[in-house]
C-alpha cells in the first residue's frame, strides 16, 4: 500500500498545483485594491450538516500560501457539524488569505461530501463485521484529498494507484487468457521483479470463484455484481480462504443487504463520484 512519506508528496503536489492553477502570476483583485501590508482575519463557516473534513489541509494550504499565517482550529477533521459552527479561524495578511481562499473552499467542500457520506454508510453497517473501502473512481489530480476524507468518514482506503496492489479485473483475465492464466504469470511476475504486492481477483460467477480458489496467493475476491443469494453461495465456497470484497452498484439502500451476507469488504466508488459539495464559506471578520 501507499506509504505515509507518498501519501504527504500527493497532497503537496496536490497544493503547489492547485496555487499554480489558481493564483499563476498573481491575485490581481487582491493586490489591487488591497495594500500588501494589510492584516486581518476571517472564519470558516459551516453553512450545511455534516462531518467536517480537510481542516488539516486547509492548514497546509495557508501554510504553503504565507508561513505567517495563523490557524485557529474550533472543530477538527471527522466532528459533526451544523449549519452556523465557525471550524476556525485564520489571522495575517488579508492578501494571504485571499488568495488561500477559493484553495481552502474547493478542497473542504468536496472533502467534507465525501467524509459525511462514507460516515452515513459506515452507520449503516454498525453491527456487522463489512468495512468500506473506496475506489480508484475519484477526481483526477484530486485523488489523495478524497481517499483522505473517506478515511476521516470512518471509511477504509482501497489501494491508491495502479502500483500499490494486483487487482485482475475482467478486462485483464480475458486479455490474459482466463483466471488461471492471469494468476499464474502475475505471481511469475511478482516473484521476477521482486514486488510484495497482495493480488485481488474479481469473480464474475460462482464458476470463477471455484476456479480462483484453485490457484493459490489470492489475498482477495471481489465477488462484483452478484445478487443476495450468490452471494452468500460465494461467502461459504471461499470460507476462511481469503478475504472478500462485494462491489458493483452498492448503495445505501442494498449496503446492509449485502454485509449481511457475511463479506468483508463492500466497495462503493460512490463515496466519491457522487456527491454533492457541502456548503462552506470563508468570511472576513
Amino acid at each position: 500500500m501507499i506509504t505515509n512519506e507518498q501519501f504527504k508528496n500527493e497532497v503537496q503536489l496536490i497544493i503547489a498545483n492547485a496555487v499554480r492553477e489558481d493564483v499563476g502570476d498573481g491575485d490581481y483583485s487582491s493586490l489591487a485594491c488591497i495594500p500588501s501590508d494589510a492584516v486581518g482575519k476571517a472564519k470558516l463557516l459551516i453553512k450545511d450538516n455534516g462531518v467536517i473534513a480537510g481542516v488539516n489541509f486547509a492548514k497546509q494550504v495557508f501554510q504553503y500560501v504565507d508561513p505567517n499565517l495563523r490557524v485557529e482550529t474550533l472543530i477538527n477533521d471527522g466532528e459533526q457539524v451544523k449549519f452556523g459552527d465557525i471550524a476556525f479561524y485564520v489571522e495575517g495578511s488579508k492578501q494571504s488569505i485571499l488568495k488561500a481562499e477559493r484553495i481552502v473552499l474547493n478542497a473542504m467542500q468536496r472533502m467534507s461530501a465525501v467524509a459525511t457520506k462514507t460516515h452515513s454508510y459506515v452507520e449503516i453497517l454498525k453491527g456487522t463485521n463489512t468495512k468500506i473501502l473506496d475506489t480508484r473512481k475519484t477526481t483526477p489530480g484530486f485523488r489523495a484529498l478524497e481517499k483522505w476524507a473517506v478515511a476521516i468518514g470512518g471509511g477504509v482506503n482501497h489501494r491508491f494507484a495502479l502500483y500499490d496492489m494486483i487487482m485482475l479485473k475482467d478486462n485483464h483475465i480475458d486479455f490474459a487468457g482466463g483466471i488461471t492464466k492471469a494468476i499464474s504469470t502475475t505471481k511469475e511476475y511478482l516473484k521476477k521483479h521482486q514486488l510484495d504486492l497482495q493480488i485481488v481477483v474479481e469473480a464474475r460467477d460462482l464458476e470463477e470463484i471455484e476456479e480462483i480458489l484453485e490457484n493459490k496467493g489470492v489475498h482477495r475476491i471481489l465477488i462484483d455484481n452478484f445478487n443476495y443469494t450468490d452471494t452468500q453461495k460465494a461467502i461459504k465456497l471461499i470460507g476462511d480462504k481469503c478475504q472478500t470484497e462485494s462491489s458493483g452498484g452498492i448503495d445505501e439502500v442494498t449496503l446492509r443487504f449485502y454485509a449481511e451476507c457475511g463479506v468483508n469488504y463492500i466497495s462503493c466508488g460512490s463515496l466519491t463520484h457522487s456527491v454533492s459539495n457541502m456548503d462552506l464559506s470563508l468570511k472576513a471578520i
